[in-house]
């Protein structure tokens, strides 16, 4: 198809620039250029370097929502308004003049991959993890069961998850998994409504909050408290959540105190912190703190689940079964052995926080499906010449917003080393947007562009304004798409 349109638009033009006589293509490349899929994080920073690095390189971006950013808008937790900070950075590389993104574009769907790579150099893959890893215990699918990934997206105004609608009439919740996002998802059950109404939450998920009868929430992980997948910054925002208490398992910490001294420096201050919290008795001030805690919160180390119980009268969660587990070996490499005990704790949300997956995008790209990558080496796609990828889809869900940066600079990195070793050639020129442009207007696909995209970011701004919140976003893509081509 790409090269359909591209030999019609050669006809049409004569001794134009760049083309020869007799209808012979011979297109000399002044500029690599390089589209990448994907404009969260993984994404946006593939561009910045691939920018500051290479003084000719043109890259687009395509983006399936019609709004940029990623998990930095849809990811990270309301009451972190510093991580979002990042979108200054991105909205200048974004307006740089050698590069462009297009919205609204569902790469695989609107247009295939292997079309992308006829009308690009090179095609980056930054879709990130949008998949939910499953537990894999009976009851998972019960009415009050939710993956934290969607969880996280409805009060953070992902279109795909405004239907949720969490039941949040019980007291306790169970969060399966104790990683950041974990943590997020405690903050934001248990956080006084004043602390939230000053954030980008949005309105549905705040009014939902505020009926909300949860005020305890357990934390659940089947290794030890020297294994914790949270760091030290999320954690003291638990300990220092007002109107909360912690609520330990003084067991859970036997003979942790003795191992400190073996632990690096980050993870001794963070089981420090743990030891302290659980352990140790309050000054007066926390006492009275605590005493007037209205909600109560903590981690349950040593558990696995194995079974999600339903109400006898009706097909909802009224419990988790909860495997008690003992350590082999020590630090990050112990491993969770069953015990052959279990216990069952009463609750009527179960959360599940044990981490993202990234999903194929279509069968010609490689996927491996056992870790849920693409399969590659320094981001170039194994067996895909000219394909590559950056992000979560290139290492699986680990790190924090820096990790990324650092994964991503590294693919940009091995597609300018191919180009200067010409491994990827660039010696004809490619159509580009140009092309895509062609095909996705054929389909019916309108492209929502950056400044488009500043449409919605300035009437959601301004929304905000009236309530005094940072933004109040649109969460439908029918709304975003009506204010951008207004």
């Amino acid at each position: 198809m790409i090269r359909k349109l591209l030999l019609s638009a050669v006809g049409r033009r004569r001794l134009h620039k760049g083309f020869g006589v007799c209808g012979k293509v011979f297109l000399s490349s002044a500029s690599p250029k390089v589209c990448v899929v994907g404009s969260g994080p993984a994404g946006f920073y593939t561009v910045q370097h691939l920018i500051k690095a290479h003084q000719n390189v043109q890259v687009d971006i395509y983006e399936r929502l019609p709004v940029p950013f990623g998990l930095v808008r849809f990811g990270v937790a309301p009451d972190h308004p510093e991580v979002k900070n990042v979108i200054n950075t991105f909205t200048q590389t974004a307006k740089h003049s050698r590069c462009s993104f297009y919205g609204n574009v569902n790469v695989g769907e609107d247009v295939s991959v292997s079309e992308l790579q006829e009308a690009y150099h090179a095609v980056v893959l930054s879709y990130g993890a949008e998949g939910n890893r499953s537990v894999g215990v009976p009851g998972e699918d019960l009415p009050g069961v939710y993956s934290a990934k969607d969880f996280v997206g409805w009060y953070n105004g992902l279109p795909s998850c405004q239907e949720l609608s969490p039941d949040l009439s019980c007291e306790t919740a169970v969060i399966l998994g104790q990683g950041n996002v974990a943590l997020d998802v405690a903050r934001v059950l248990l956080s006084p409504l004043d602390v939230l109404k000053k954030t980008d939450i949005t309105q549905p998920a705040l009014e939902a909050l505020a009926q909300s009868r949860v005020c305890r929430v357990l934390v659940v992980g089947r290794r030890g408290p020297m294994q914790v997948a949270c760091t030290i910054k999320e954690l003291r925002e638990m300990v220092n959540l007002p109107g909360t208490r912690p609520e330990m398992m003084a067991a859970d910490f036997d003979g942790v105190t003795e191992a400190l001294k073996d632990l690096p420096r980050p993870r001794k201050r963070l089981t420090e912190l743990m030891l302290k919290t659980a352990l140790e008795v309050p000054t007066e001030k926390e006492q009275e703190r605590r005493k007037n805690a209205s909600r109560t919160w903590g981690f349950r180390f040593f558990r696995s689940p194995v079974e999600i119980l339903a109400r006898p009268s009706c097909n909802r969660v009224a419990g988790i079964r909860l495997a008690v587990n003992k350590l082999e070996g020590s630090g990050e490499r112990a491993q969770a052995v069953l015990t052959g005990e279990v216990e069952d704790v009463p609750c009527g949300l179960v959360i599940n926080s044990i981490g993202y997956k990234s999903l194929p995008i279509e069968p010609t790209v490689p996927f491996d499906s056992r870790r849920a990558i693409v399969p590659n080496v320094m981001g170039r796609v194994q067996n895909a010449a000219g394909l590559y990828c950056s992000g979560w889809l290139k290492t699986g869900p680990t790190g924090v917003i820096a990790t990324t940066m650092n994964n991503s600079f590294d693919t940009a990195r091995s597609l300018l080393e191919d180009i200067d070793s010409g491994r990827l050639d660039v010696s004809s020129a490619k159509p580009g947007s140009q092309i895509v442009r062609s095909l996705l207007e054929k389909r019916g696909v309108k492209p929502v562009t950056f400044s488009d995209w500043e449409k919605i970011d300035d009437l959601e701004t301004r929304r905000g304004e009236v309530c005094g919140k940072p933004r109040e976003k649109i969460l439908t893509i029918g709304e975003m798409l009506k204010v951008a081509q207004t």
